[in-house]
């Protein structure tokens, strides 16, 4: 859980109405304590919120310092902790935050050096375009520069990893 252990830490919300406000909250809140401006979302009519992150104590000291901040700034329109909130509530607000702990068939396991476990062949079609981005990074001497993978579309970058795959003989 990117070093945050189960149930020790706490979700700080902060929601102001204009971005002015939701920064000088995001700056005095980072500053007060042991926190993590961990992200935050835009809504309509200028509501925006962040989300900060850390221990308990730590995090309702930057939610007050930070809504004090917001208020001064601009217009604060709520603000709350949760404490030690349920995987799930940690799930939704920030999807990426955790990692699947096995991949699902048909999936590409990026191992910590870069390479691809390819046992047998895979139907890449199934693959996310992020997960397709990933693996095709992954390729050594692959024709696409990363820039190029990043903005490619979907289709392309299927044509592209096939044809690889095809030269190499599924190795790198």
């Amino acid at each position: 859980m990117n070093g945050l252990q189960k149930h020790a830490y706490a979700l700080g919300m902060i929601e102001t109405i204009g971005f002015p406000a939701l920064i000088a909250a995001a700056d005095a809140a980072s500053k007060s304590a042991d926190v993590k401006v961990a992200s935050y979302q835009g809504a309509d009519s200028g509501i925006v919120t962040i989300y900060i992150i850390g221990d308990v104590a730590s995090v309702k000291a930057s939610v007050e310092v930070g809504s004090d901040a917001a208020k001064r700034v601009g217009e604060l329109r709520h603000s709350h902790v949760i404490a030690r909130p349920d995987n799930h509530i940690i799930q939704m607000v920030f999807p990426g935050l955790f990692k699947k702990e096995q991949p699902e068939k048909n999936e590409v396991k990026i191992e910590e050096k870069n390479e691809v476990k390819n046992d047998k062949p895979k139907d890449w079609t199934k693959n996310s375009l992020q997960e397709l981005r990933e693996l095709a990074n992954s390729y050594k001497g692959f024709p696409l520069s990363s820039e190029e993978i990043s903005s490619a579309k979907r289709e392309e970058l299927l044509k592209q990893i096939s044809k690889f795959q095809a030269e190499k003989g599924g190795d790198k």
